[in-house]
């Protein structure tokens, strides 16, 4: 049994494994080498300070909370089908800072092709499928799951970078939470009962702050799925302080 907690504030979701004593946090869509990219709009921002605020942000976090691994649940770069010369720097200095803190788990996501290149030995590589823990079925969110069906009661997935659309809002392109109970066959046919779904937001703050012109929601066949046959039974957005903005309407404005 896992039991599972966003950590107040963060785009951060806290595994607490029972059986094996382990903790973890879950941050997904970090697409390193980004901020290269929309420089070629014009966009800038500065690189080494992209790169200290996030490894400061995560090193609190881990030595905060007393995690033993951290899973990096899909897009750690940001190209598609290759890799920039920036990548080929910024992500091996990444995952070494990662490496002599915790361990690392990462389960590939579409930005993540040719990753293998530029992982250290001591990183732990799991298939595209996701990786299982107990009852718990952690995937990125771009293909649908088809590992381990009976006995998976929840999925955490990554992918759609949730943001909170709304332009008369005061939150308007805040990233939010978003969880879900949907019908279980819907995603793994032949099985009974209900899933729980639950997105976990971008830990790169600035994907849609400073890209909102070029801003573009990714589209998961998982949920794309669910909400074709009618079967999210209930949703909840979140933000990250905590706070319940909105439900099904919402999500159907957002994905």
């Amino acid at each position: 049994m896992v039991s599972i907690r966003p950590i107040a504030s963060k785009a951060a979701l806290l595994i607490d494994e029972h059986r094996k004593r382990r903790r973890y946090i879950v941050i997904s869509d970090l697409h390193l080498g980004f901020e290269y990219q929309i420089s070629m709009r014009g966009i800038n921002i500065n690189e080494q300070t992209f790169f200290e605020e996030m490894t400061t942000e995560l090193y609190d976090i881990i030595k905060s909370n007393n995690i033993d691994a951290v899973i990096l649940l899909g897009d750690l770069k940001s190209t598609i089908r290759s890799i920039s010369k920036y990548e080929w720097n910024i992500i091996p200095q990444f995952l070494k800072f990662l490496s002599e803190i915790t361990d690392i788990y990462l389960i590939p996501g579409n930005h993540d092709s040719n990753i293998r290149f530029l992982i250290p030995e001591n990183i732990n590589v799991m298939s595209t499928k996701g990786m299982v823990l107990d009852d718990t079925l952690l995937v990125h969110g771009h293909t649908m799951p088809t590992i381990a069906k009976a006995n998976i009661k929840r999925m955490i997935m990554g992918h759609i970078h949730p943001v909170f659309i709304r332009h008369n809002s005061v939150i308007n392109g805040q990233r939010v939470w978003i969880y879900l109970k949907i019908i279980k066959k819907a995603i793994f046919p032949a099985t009974e009962g209900y899933l729980d779904i639950v997105i976990v937001p971008a830990f790169n703050r600035y994907l849609y702050a400073i890209n909102e012109r070029h801003y573009a929601k990714s589209i998961s066949p998982i949920l794309a799925k669910a909400i074709k046959l009618s079967a999210v039974q209930q949703s909840m957005l979140v933000s990250l302080d905590g706070s319940i903005v909105g439900d099904i309407e919402s999500l159907l404005k957002i994905i």
